[in-house]
Parts: C-alpha cells; structure tokens; sequence
C-alpha cells in the first residue's frame, strides 16, 4: 500500500511539473502541449480507435516476432554453451552482430520481404536472438559441474540431463536475457512501423509528426512507455519473482 502511494504521489507530481512548465510558456503549445492536450489527443484515438488499433497491430505483431525469436535464440544458446567449438565461432559471430543497431537489419528486411509485416518481423527477430542467445549460453556454461555430476549419477544423460538439470539451473540468466530481448525487440518493432506505412504505433508517431500534432506524438509515446511499465510489472517481474524465489534467491 506505502510503495503504491508513493508511485502515485511521483506521477501526479510529475503532471503537475508538466503543467507547470507548460504554462511557464517557455514553448509555444504547438510544440510542448499540456496534459489536459495530450489527454484529449488520447480520447480521441481511442474514440476513433485509430490507437486501439494501432496498439493491437504492434501487439500482434511483436508477439508473433518474440514467439520465434525465443525458440530460435534459447536453442542457439544451448548450442553454443554446450559445444566449445560452436562457443568459438557461432558465439564469436554473435558478438560482433550484437554492435549492429536493430534497425540496421530493416533494409535487409525490405528487400527480402518487401513492405509488409514481413520485414518487421525480421527485425524483430534479429534484433532478440542475440541477448536471448548469448544469455542462454552464458546460463548453461554457469551451471555448476556439481549439478551435472550428481545428475549423471541419478541416471539423467542427454535430453533428460538438459530438460531436467542444466535449463532449470540456467533459468536465471535464461530469464535476463529474455527480458532485454523484449526492450530490443520492442524497439525495433516501433522503429520499423515509423519507416513505412504499417497502421502501428510507430507508424501513429509518424502520423503525428507530419501532421504537426505533437499531443498525437506524446499521447502515442505515452501509451509505448505504460505497455513498457506493464509487462514489467505484470508479466516479468512475476516470472523473475518465481524464478528467484525457486532457486532460493528471494524470498517468498
């Protein structure tokens, strides 16, 4: 209850900054609008539900996105943590590739799959697997040589040794790396749909600016920041909660 109070006493002070600044006029209101503009600007949306729709198109597509870069980054991950040789080449690649920003993959995208949802999801894609990838792999080669040992001793070999053993111990790491894999896939989500018309929120952003209504382009922002704050709240830090608490690392 104390922590609750307190988050809501920052934001309605926050606001009450934002007004105040705004009425300082320091920036015309074309350029820096008020809360009450940017919530009539998300009334609006949502009335004509342009950002309804915006918002279930991103979803949509990010979900999509995520769903296969997890199955494709959690298996390299253990390909690389298990095999040295693919630590030292696979892994190595993967390394380099993480200095590329997401949105450099978009071209690539666009020429392979055209201007569709296509070439977003490829971003996407590119843009997750390396942190789930490289996390996973640091996971398995974390895991105790005692866990394995003791395991192999119970009768657990190959498939049941990793199923078992090795991914419930690298869960932890396994976990970070999913959820830095959710801010760059997001990212790249809402950078692609800005660069072409695709009826998303990056797409509503651009909208905004061409548009010059800059209470449409907080009102967007407003709602990519509270989708943020929501899957951290209600979607990862139950899983980090439970995961912690599994291996004795938090409290119940």
């Amino acid at each position: 209850m104390r922590e609750n109070a307190l988050r809501l006493g920052f934001f309605a002070a926050l606001l009450l900054l934002w007004e105040l600044v705004v009425r300082l006029g320091i920036w015309p209101d074309y350029l820096f609008p008020g809360p009450l503009q940017v919530f009539e600007a998300l009334r609006l949306g949502v009335e004509d539900h342009t950002l309804l729709y915006g918002i279930a198109t991103s979803l949509r597509r990010f979900v999509l996105g995520f769903s296969v870069s997890l199955v494709i980054g959690i298996g390299l991950g253990l390909f690389i943590g298990s095999i040295r040789v693919a630590r030292e080449t696979v892994g190595v690649l993967l390394v380099g590739l993480q200095s590329l920003p997401n949105i450099a993959w978009l071209p690539m995208g666009l020429l392979w799959f055209g201007l569709n949802d296509g070439a977003i999801l490829f971003v996407i894609v590119m843009g997750v697997i390396n942190s789930v990838a490289m996390a996973t792999a640091d996971g398995i080669r974390n895991v105790p040589p005692l866990y394995r040992r003791a395991a192999r001793t119970m009768g657990a070999n190959g498939v049941a040794l990793y199923l078992n053993v090795v991914l419930p111990a690298a869960l932890p790491s396994i976990m970070t790396g999913i959820k830095l894999g959710w801010t760059f896939g997001w990212h790249a989500l809402i950078a692609g749909e800005m660069l072409f018309v695709s009826l998303g929120l990056g797409h509503l952003l651009v909208m905004g600016r061409e548009l010059s209504d800059m209470a449409q382009v907080m009102a967007v922002m407003m709602v990519i920041i509270i989708i943020g704050v929501v899957m951290e709240r209600f979607v990862f830090a139950p899983l980090e909660h439970r995961v912690r608490r599994r291996w004795g690392l938090e409290r119940a």
